[in-house]
């Protein structure tokens, strides 16, 4: 889709993702409106909270849907109704609104089956999920795929102003050591960049599921190690049993559950940790998709150069 002059919808905008993709579409032309309970980094601010509202779509020629309830909750009902009332009916009042127009529903592998795989196809197993995110944006993007819609699944995206990884790592060391469950593992991650030239590009994809990843999978204790360095962190990795770290979740999981503070750790966290988890990105290869950016380059902006992390 040509997206000069074209009405771009971006749900999602003040968000880290929602914000790039939010600029990207206004550097490519697009009258861009931000759809969100904050305004977005460009555009015009349409008020929306996916958790109860009906979003104005109204001439929107393009919806890129990143608006979403993430995180790794504390388990139980209260946690499965807050992030159904946003992933699953706030996507159903989405492609009510949509009308059946071009529709992107950016997702996550956090849909796929957990317990690892070597190579991660779009066929995978989506069910069985750990956390109430997975659950909730799996049955998401069934409500998207049944009506049309490109869905896109990224994994542990990062870039620029980053939320997530560096400060995750940073919160989870204890007196200079980071513990991570079992043996090296190589695991797919996505660049920001990466996920929004996808994002622009798939409204002229056919519908279905794309993997969006980097162009090449990780050694995760290659990128711990290269992360930590950046944020001149004097952190080392203190290797544990995987059947350790997930007696640890469990034990997090029911603390946390008694004193209603997120979990240190989980059994989510551990199983994305402990086993390769590599995308096959083909499909999406097959419509043009090419990763422009890597973790190496991230590195880079951060400070000096930093050993590569490429597995």
């Amino acid at each position: 889709m040509n997206l000069t002059g074209a009405e771009v919808v971006v749900t999602g905008a003040s968000g880290f993702c929602g914000a790039a993709v939010a600029r990207a579409a206004e550097a490519a032309g697009a009258r861009v409106r931000c759809l969100g309970r904050r305004p977005g980094p460009v555009g015009r601010h349409v008020p929306w909270d996916a958790g109860r509202g009906v979003p104005d779509l109204a001439g929107a020629d393009l919806v890129i849907h990143l608006a979403a309830a993430v995180g790794d909750p504390v388990p139980g009902p209260a946690a499965e109704r807050a992030y159904r009332a946003v992933n699953v009916d706030g996507t159903a009042r989405l492609l009510d609104a949509a009308g059946g127009g071009s529709l992107v529903w950016v997702s996550s592998a956090s849909v796929y089956r957990p317990g690892g795989a070597t190579l991660v196809t779009e066929d995978h197993p989506v069910d069985g999920q750990l956390s109430a995110y997975g659950r909730t944006k799996a049955a998401g993007e069934r409500l998207a795929l049944a009506a049309g819609a490109v869905v896109l699944r990224p994994r542990a995206v990062y870039g620029p102003g980053d939320p997530h990884l560096l400060p995750r790592l940073l919160r989870a060391s204890r007196g200079g050591w980071l513990p991570v469950p079992g043996p090296d593992v190589r695991l797919s991650l996505t660049a920001v960049q990466n996920l929004v030239d996808a994002a622009l590009a798939a409204a002229d994809w056919p519908a279905g599921p794309y993997n969006i990843a980097d162009d090449r999978p990780y050694s995760r204790d290659a990128v711990l190690r290269a992360a930590l360095a950046a944020t001149n962190a004097p952190v080392r990795l203190a290797h544990l049993p995987v059947g350790l770290a997930g007696a640890a979740a469990t034990a997090a999981t029911t603390w946390a559950r008694l004193t209603r503070r997120a979990p240190v750790l989980t059994r989510y966290a551990v199983d994305q940790l402990a086993r390769d988890m590599v995308l096959d990105i083909g499909r999406a290869r097959a419509r043009g998709y090419r990763p422009r950016q890597s973790f190496a380059d991230h590195l880079a902006r951060l400070g000096p150069p930093q050993p590569r992390a490429d597995g």
